[in-house]
């Protein structure tokens, strides 16, 4: 486990301190450090097998087991389906269509908890879009949230199989600036 890091940041220049100091050395600016935590995820001296160099013949594989997306076209792009435990960012222009994209996988996914958390959208919006998609909404799950803590305590709550973050650049933490 990585032991957590503090230090402090002038939030004026950005300069840093390993203690809280009142007058920024650098931009001579008074009270702007603030402190940050980081996780130190440096192990010096060791050594795992999956950063020694082997041959890829000798590497035992098998498939993995894969969440059918109730959609060709995505199973395919995933390789024949979601990979429990996997994280697969949608990328693209705005007003594409992920967001709706990633709803209307989730509603085909009928039998499996999903979880749908918005950072940009209230769950009225959300409920108005789910509305005018054909799908189930028995199991689906939805949450209008930018803190990642709160995002976490639900899926602990809720164990859902599949957990939609849309969009990842909208949500915080409450551990670090």
């Amino acid at each position: 486990m990585s032991k957590p890091k503090i230090q402090y940041v002038c939030s004026s220049c950005g300069a840093k301190a390993p203690q809280m100091i009142g007058r920024c050395p650098v931009c001579g600016e008074w009270g702007t450090y603030e402190e940050e935590i980081s996780l130190d995820t440096t192990k010096k001296g060791v050594v795992t097998r999956g950063n020694t160099p082997q041959r890829i013949q000798d590497v035992q594989a098998q498939e993995e087991m894969r969440i059918d997306m109730q959609s060709s076209e995505l199973n395919r792009v995933l390789g024949g389906g979601l990979v429990p435990g996997s994280l697969v960012l949608l990328g693209g222009e705005p007003g594409i269509g992920k967001s709706t994209l990633a709803l209307q996988v989730l509603m085909k996914m009928g039998e499996k908890r999903t979880l749908y958390a918005s950072g940009e959208e209230s769950a009225k919006q959300l409920k108005l879009r789910a509305e005018r998609l054909s799908g189930s909404l028995d199991n689906l799950y939805i949450m209008a949230e930018t803190s990642l803590e709160r995002i976490l305590d639900s899926v602990t709550e809720l164990q859902p199989e599949v957990v939609v973050v849309d969009s990842i650049q909208t949500i915080g933490t409450e551990t670090i600036d």
